[in-house]
């Protein structure tokens, strides 16, 4: 990995990719990780993650957006079923498992939903929390949190990446880490 102060290289396996840095707040600065249409960064991610997949397994779940195509790719190689948490509750969705985190991003609440017709897949399983990037934990939290009410086990946290200060994730199973830049 390598900073020259306007992208930040990362490196998956073999796929090498310059990550663009974006201030988000006065004096800090991030470099944005999204997978979203690269195919080749999803699978490799998925095949490195996969071969780190806790034994214990029996479902993935996963937040939407970004990290629905790597949640994809990571049941098609373990062959594991995997639920998209919902950030909206659309009308066809019934007998959900709701909690409210807040968010980050927007500094409001935000809830997230596990759609009645998954219910079944989460209730009283082994499940692996999946996301692209892990930074202030917040989404992580409320995934934690549905899984409670699900009386899911969660057996292992993944991502592509990590953020923040070194050390703040060492229980995520990562394939890298990116630093958050401060003027």
């Amino acid at each position: 990995m390598s900073y020259d102060g306007r992208v930040f290289t990362v490196q998956l396996g073999n796929v090498m990719r310059k990550l663009p840095i974006f201030q988000v707040a006065p004096g800090v600065k991030i470099a944005i990780f999204n997978m979203l249409g690269d195919a080749e960064v999803v699978e490799t991610a998925a095949s490195l993650l996969s071969a780190r997949m806790p034994t214990a397994a029996e479902v993935l779940i996963v937040p939407e957006v970004k990290a629905v195509p790597l949640a994809h790719a990571l049941a098609v190689q373990s062959k594991l079923p995997y639920v998209v948490v919902r950030k909206f509750r659309k009308p066809y969705m019934v007998d959900c498992l709701e909690t409210e985190v807040m968010s980050i991003t927007t500094g409001a609440p935000q809830n997230l939903y596990i759609d009645g017709k998954d219910v079944h897949l989460v209730r009283n399983k082994n499940v692996v929390l999946v996301d692209d990037v892990i930074s202030t934990g917040s989404t992580l939290r409320g995934l934690r949190q549905l899984m409670e009410l699900a009386n899911a086990t969660v057996v292992g946290e993944m991502a592509v990446f990590t953020e923040g200060k070194p050390g703040d994730w060492d229980e995520i199973i990562s394939l890298g880490h990116l630093p958050i830049f401060v003027d």
